[in-house]
């Protein structure tokens, strides 16, 4: 008898599909999903699950393996619609599971030829992406993944280098495209040796000394993509930057040789203090008194300033070394004293965290002096320059300005504390001062002022 009921459910759950019949098909109580199958097509089955969810399958036997598939959801086309003469218009379910019938009556695995299909897919996919993926969304990864290694100047330097204009800046002016604006708006495959070398012909005709710096770091960028799996293959097997058609184009860095006499100081010191923005006169002062690279000092917090007794260190952020200390000398502390503390840098701007364009100001002050051409790089090399007339052992500036120990008695068996520096660093800052006629009173200097960044 329970045969027989057992004979009548299987039979109940065959019938030919209709739209209907598949539609009005129940799970049955108390069980996850029942199956049924249609008698039209061999193979094709509904699954219907007890949450009411729907689906065609597919079910056959490999061997001694059965094998079910899932064909879609039950909404799809049922039959295949045919014309009048017989042709399949649209496929249906049906259509689906003859095809996976032919495969398996072929001996065929069909799971294996769909996982093949799916993964020529997705490989096609990749491969299509991969050849349309921009410069500059591989330029935007690249940042992303190397600013934790990276100084705020080298990572301001690709901001700039590879700005693409046309947005407003702080200032409320459009922001200029950078050198590498038109490189990073083509496809990352087109990246070619041909393509740099144009670009380095016209940029050199333009802005000659930006354009050096935005080709290294291009060549940089070029590298990490060549290494990364998402870019590898794309780019020519030869770093595209590394042309020497491109380096000659752009032209070697002429030797730079801006930089104060000892006869100039005077009038220097006197355009730069009448600068109306105080932050900015203090800045180019400092810049020339520490020797210090222009970003440096402009990067210097009030963290970094140590007045304790029998201390007196200024911190910089060395581009070389990570950090280096050097003495806090007099005028110096006494010019970073008098500066308004907005926020927690030293040369803050009202609006702005750090003051605006000192080299514009200053370059009107050279004007004003005489000294057209004077940069605020030529104000660390006058820095070396005029240390010539004291006869400062040259270990003791490099160490100052934060250049590398040039020999292996500097580098390995020189140990100078910040004490030993200081005597030659304030002598360097009286000397200085006095051939500029400039006189302070050391003994009072100013206290810091808290301001409203307003």
């Amino acid at each position: 008898m329970t045969t027989e009921k057992s004979r009548a459910a299987k039979d109940s759950r065959r019938f030919a599909f209709t739209r209907k019949r598949v539609d009005t098909a129940a799970c049955v109580v108390g069980k996850s999903q029942t199956l049924f199958w249609d008698t039209e097509q061999p193979g094709l089955g509904l699954r219907v699950t007890a949450n009411g969810a729907r689906a065609f399958i597919f079910e056959s036997k490999l061997g001694r393996e059965t094998i079910r598939l899932t064909i879609g959801p039950a909404s799809m086309q049922l039959r295949a619609a045919k014309d009048k003469k017989g042709a399949p218009i649209v496929a249906g379910a049906d259509t689906r599971a003859a095809e996976l019938a032919v495969t398996v009556s072929q001996g065929r695995d069909p799971r294996t030829e769909i996982r093949g299909a799916i993964e020529a897919e997705q490989t096609a996919r990749a491969t299509e992406k991969r050849q349309t993926v921009t410069a500059r969304e591989a330029w935007d990864a690249y940042i992303a993944e190397r600013t934790p290694q990276w100084g705020d100047r080298h990572r301001l330097d690709h901001s700039i280098k590879g700005e693409p204009g046309g947005t407003m800046g702080k200032r409320g002016k459009p922001l200029q495209a950078g050198p590498l604006a038109p490189l990073l708006a083509l496809p990352l495959r087109d990246l070619d040796a041909a393509t740099v070398e144009a670009w380095a012909a016209k940029e050199a005709k333009r802005r000659a000394t930006v354009a050096r710096l935005a080709w290294r770091l291009l060549k940089a960028f070029l590298g990490w993509c060549a290494e990364q799996p998402a870019y590898a293959g794309i780019l020519p097997a030869v770093n595209p930057a590394k042309s020497k058609k491109a380096r000659e184009k752009l032209g070697r860095p002429g030797v730079k040789s801006d930089a104060l006499q000892r006869e100039q100081l005077k009038a220097w010191f006197a355009a730069v203090r009448a600068i109306h923005n105080p932050v900015v006169a203090a800045y180019c002062q400092t810049v020339l008194l520490t020797g210090a690279r222009p970003g440096e000092v402009l990067e210097i917090r009030w963290e970094d300033i140590n007045t304790k007794l029998n201390w007196n260190g200024l911190t910089i952020r060395d581009k070389v070394e990570g950090t280096r200390v050097i003495p806090l000398t007099p005028y110096v502390a006494q010019l970073l004293a008098t500066l308004p503390r907005r926020n927690e840098n030293v040369f803050s701007g009202v609006r702005v965290p750090i003051v605006a364009a000192p080299n514009e100001l200053h370059a009107t002050a050279c004007k004003v002096a005489g000294l057209e051409g004077l940069t605020l790089h030529g104000l660390r090399r006058s820095f070396k320059s005029l240390t010539e007339w004291l006869e400062v052992p040259a270990g003791v500036v490099a160490q100052l300005m934060g250049h590398k120990p040039s020999a292996t008695a500097e580098r390995h068996y020189t140990v100078r504390s910040l004490d030993l520096l200081r005597v030659h660093h304030k002598r360097i800052e009286a000397w200085i001062l006095e051939q500029a006629s400039v006189t302070f009173d050391a003994a009072a200097p100013a206290g810091l002022r808290v301001v409203s960044a307003a």
